[in-house]
């Protein structure tokens, strides 16, 4: 029999059966639908990671795990093992081939969010993404002793604008152990979105971070005496230690032998890392969770061929009197099978059309919302190789699970289906 014809036949065979195939169709698309949003999900964190430094060529910390120091310096996770001396930053100004150093302050907070003490260099040299410079979108940069630049998340959550008055607390974290209400700060700038941890951040000065702790004793708040926020002004304020610092070169081809100098540090034990090689360590660590999650999903997509399989199966009593009617008609055991077979690709390829719209849907209704509550970035971009293998794959499974069925139909005997049933 003509194909076509037979293509024609599975389609109206398929409809007239539409309430039942809905529901394998709806399985079908719901494990396209996981195994697509895992591995975009997973594409777009790691892409959202890499992104968060870029055209820095170390980062340099008092000694301790790669993985930790990347995190605590660049995404503001965890806490440091210790400090490094101020003397040693400025040690580093003096290495070799190095062109910029951007040191950072971490371990105070503000309502949750993390508060980074640097200085004016930090953005002139930090960059993210493809190169992109920081770009303050409203207002400008700290000036003042008791001025605050935030992120976008910072002031699209609280509502901030500029002019507006805050106060930092010390220690990270939603619950912060004491606050430093005596030196409130005053909302200066405000950073365009970088889809970074930038955005989750309120930047400050060295010396401010000097000056809320100027009358504080081995990290306790004052007891009797008490430095208000005018007499720090005319301290001395130099930052005595920092938490890490952004090391950049004027030759990346001296990235190892900068980095050894550093690790060899005579005055104090340094660590430098390079921000590319952490990050594959951390995706090390974390791999196991992404494979458990494609695992899981590749599973879901099992259970939908078998739901596929089934179906089809159990409407192979119902349609005895129908395929025999095909064979009287004209139609061999081998057009049986292929109408069995291409119902089965045409349920499948349903399935799927609707988990890549359902997928895209989200992507696009949810994407601003998981981008100010999460920080994950998820875009809707060309399909990547290892999409095109996840979709053939399914589409492969659709096809061998609507084989069985075809092959039961293949067997079964004209007399079989035009006999009548007791």
């Amino acid at each position: 029999m003509n194909r076509g014809f037979l293509l024609n036949l599975a389609w109206r065979s398929a409809w007239n059966r539409r309430f039942t195939l809905a529901l394998a169709v709806c399985s079908i698309a719901l494990s396209t639908f996981m195994l697509l949003g895992v591995e975009r999900v997973r594409t777009d964190l790691r892409g959202s990671f890499s992104s968060a430094v870029s055209g820095t060529d170390l980062i340099v910390g008092a000694r301790t795990g790669s993985v930790q120091l990347l995190l605590y310096a660049v995404f503001h996770v965890g806490a440091a093992t210790n400090n490094i001396r101020w003397n040693s930053v400025q040690a580093l100004q003096r290495v070799r081939g190095v062109a910029w150093v951007v040191p950072l302050s971490l371990g105070d907070s503000h309502r949750g969010f993390p508060v980074l003490g640097t200085t004016h260099d930090y953005f002139e040299h930090f960059r993210y993404g493809e190169q992109q410079p920081l770009r303050i979108r409203e207002g400008q940069r700290f000036g003042d002793l008791y001025d605050a630049v935030v992120g976008a998340e910072v002031a699209e959550r609280l509502g901030y604008r500029i002019g507006q008055r805050i106060t930092l607390a010390h220690g990270a974290g939603e619950i912060s152990l004491a606050d430093h209400a005596d030196k409130p700060f005053t909302i200066v700038g405000i950073l365009a979105r970088t889809g970074t941890p930038v955005d989750r951040t309120v930047h400050v000065s060295l010396q401010a971070i000097e000056a809320i702790h100027v009358d504080w004793i081995s990290g306790a708040p004052p007891r009797s005496r008490h430095i208000g926020a005018e007499q720090a002004r005319a301290m001395d304020l130099q930052p005595r230690t920092v938490t890490a610092a952004l090391v950049g070169l004027s030759n990346r081809a001296a990235v190892f032998s900068a980095q050894r100098q550093v690790n060899g540090f005579a005055d104090e034990p340094l660590m430098a890392i390079l921000p590319g090689v952490a990050l594959d360590e951390l995706w090390d660590v974390v791999g196991t969770g992404e494979r458990a999650l494609l695992l899981m999903s590749g599973l879901v997509a099992l259970v939908s061929m078998a739901g596929l399989m089934s179906t089809i199966l159990a409407g192979l009593n119902e349609r005895r009197h129908e395929l025999a009617v095909l064979r009287a008609a004209g139609a061999s055991a081998q057009d049986v099978l292929i109408l069995l077979a291409l119902e089965g690709l045409l349920l499948t390829l349903a399935g799927i059309t609707i988990g890549i719209a359902a997928l895209a849907a989200c992507v696009a209704a949810l994407g601003p919302w998981l981008q100010s509550a999460f920080g994950l970035t998820l875009r809707l971009t060309d399909p990547t190789p290892t999409h095109g293998l996840l979709l053939a794959g399914l589409l492969g499974v659709g096809w061998l699970a609507s084989l069985l069925p075809g092959w039961r139909a293949y067997r079964l005997s004209l007399a079989d289906g035009l006999s009548p049933r007791i």
